[in-house]
């Protein structure tokens, strides 16, 4: 068994140290009482515990022990005069199923626990060898995105926006695509979260905006004047990445683009965790007439006060919400809140996931102010994306 306690680093930084290896060595003893005499027993480090299991007759007794370790956790620590709660995840592997060698079995181990920890910590998963190639797809993937972008492996797919009261493509969402030489097409939900882990989501994110800024300059010509691109900004991209070394206002500056040409999407959790240089990015933002979005609005736990406090320009009503809207449902009752709340703060709403004729005119009706979906178009590559605006142009307003 690999063991983690879950929430202990917020015990060391409320309480300090002292109270920590306090708490460390009580689940040491609550541990401990849940074995037997002849099995093991050992901190590997930080907050981290192993535990061996020998001479087992059924698997059932490893589920036994596994329940009885995050009970006794899950039990109120007294630290001096404060009381602290934590919890344990627990990964578990077997020998010989699982691995034949102790550093096997370790990691193995090691990676159920992380399973446990995503879903929800406070319980315990066996290894499985589904965890093993996705580990070693993931080692693969790390592998093969540090020279992707240099090869020219990334491309960009855009999704249209459609203002509804005038029918028109107004915007578009810049998607990124990493097109594998071997691989295929690989999902931006497998390789996003591998380029934050390691940084190169940095660069990558760099090429993105100058990638979208060039194509906008573009479409701003030969489509519409005010016509505008969103991308998305990760979180890393703000931790790792000072204003004074991001170059996105310079190269707007050298396209000769207004700021207004160019909206950036960001996460909820982004403005509940903002540091003081996320801050003052989202400020420079707004100096320069860059929008800011807040993405997948309604998923989180936004405090509301943080929308005028950043002053976000739109919020897109997650596509959960949408894509079971129908007349009279909880949704509709929701999405009518979400807009009728934006529009008292100045903030214009962006519905997302729009696949039915339904949906679309029920968000019209609602006052919704831009609509994206399959039912308008999937992401597609800039060429098919041009043929989108060229059609668009010669139709009539409200022609969808």
């Amino acid at each position: 068994m690999f063991l983690d306690l879950d929430r202990f680093k917020d015990v060391n930084d409320s309480m300090g140290h002292f109270m920590g290896d306090v708490l460390l060595k009580d689940a040491a003893r609550r541990i401990s009482g849940c074995v037997r005499d002849c099995d093991s027993i050992a901190r590997l480090g930080g907050d981290e515990f192993t535990i061996i299991l020998g001479e087992l007759e059924q698997i059932d007794s490893v589920d036994r022990v596994a329940r009885n370790i995050l009970q006794r956790l899950a039990e109120p620590f007294r630290l001096g005069n404060e009381t602290a709660y934590i919890s344990g995840s627990i990964g578990i592997a077997l020998y010989p199923d699982d691995a034949m060698d102790i550093d096997a079995l370790l990691k193995n181990a090691d990676q159920a626990m992380y399973a446990a920890k995503n879903q929800g910590r406070d319980r315990y998963h066996y290894f499985t060898a589904l965890m093993q190639q996705k580990a070693q797809l993931r080692m693969r993937l790390a592998n093969d995105l540090h020279g992707a972008l240099r090869r020219r492996q990334f491309l960009l797919y855009y999704q249209p926006i459609i203002e509804f009261a005038s029918g028109r493509i107004t915007k578009a969402e810049a998607l990124l695509r990493w097109q594998h030489p071997s691989m295929g097409m690989v999902s931006p939900a497998e390789f996003i979260p591998i380029a934050e882990d390691t940084g190169m989501i940095v660069e990558i994110g760099d090429w993105v905006f100058a990638t979208a800024a060039h194509q906008v300059k573009q479409w701003r010509q030969t489509y519409d004047p005010d016509f505008q691109i969103s991308v998305n900004k990760s979180p890393v991209q703000f931790r790792k990445q000072t204003f004074e070394k991001n170059q996105w206002l310079k190269l707007l500056q050298e396209l000769d683009l207004p700021g207004q040409s160019m909206v950036v999407e960001i996460t909820e959790g982004l403005l509940l965790d903002a540091s003081n240089v996320t801050r003052n990015q989202l400020l420079i933002f707004r100096d320069a007439g860059v929008q800011v979005a807040l993405d997948d609005f309604g998923t989180g736990y936004s405090s509301l006060a943080y929308l005028k406090k950043f002053d976000i320009d739109y919020i897109k009503i997650d596509q959960s919400f949408v894509r079971n809207l129908v007349a009279d449902s909880s949704d509709m009752a929701l999405c009518e809140a979400i807009v009728v709340m934006a529009h008292k703060l100045g903030i214009e709403v962006v519905a997302e996931g729009i696949e039915t004729q339904e949906q679309y005119e029920l968000l019209k009706a609602m006052g919704c102010d831009y609509g994206q979906g399959y039912l308008m178009s999937k992401p597609v590559p800039v060429d098919q994306f041009a043929q989108l605006l060229a059609t668009a142009s010669k139709s009539t307003p409200n022609a969808l």
